[in-house]
């Protein structure tokens, strides 16, 4: 099946949504039925205002963390219409794949 995969960067200063964003964005994946979502823990990583993001032994609020999401082209207009009505800025990478199960 061809779809898109959506890779979104955990930002320094989460929006309000009621929740941690990873896990807002796992609800709203399966919500719009989304064909599969992960959540990557890192341990650094450098931000698009070239600061760089780490986890320490007793500081973990700065931690990276990636989203990742295969969807179909329908269901990624929906996910990001979704995004833009809740007014959630994140940096993303979006790209065409090819999935299923073998």
């Amino acid at each position: 099946m061809n779809g898109v995969q959506g890779t979104f960067f955990y930002p320094a200063k989460p929006p309000p949504l009621g929740r941690a964003l990873p896990d807002w964005l796992l609800h709203l994946a399966e919500e719009l039925g989304l064909c599969g979502a992960t959540v990557f823990p890192a341990s650094e990583g450098l931000g698009q205002h070239h600061h760089i993001h780490a986890a320490h032994c007793f500081e973990l609020n700065d931690q990276p963390v990636s989203i990742v999401m295969a969807m179909t082209g329908e269901v990624c207009e929906r996910l990001f219409a979704r995004l833009r009505a809740k007014r959630v800025e994140l940096f993303c990478v979006k790209a065409a794949i090819e999935f299923g199960t073998v």
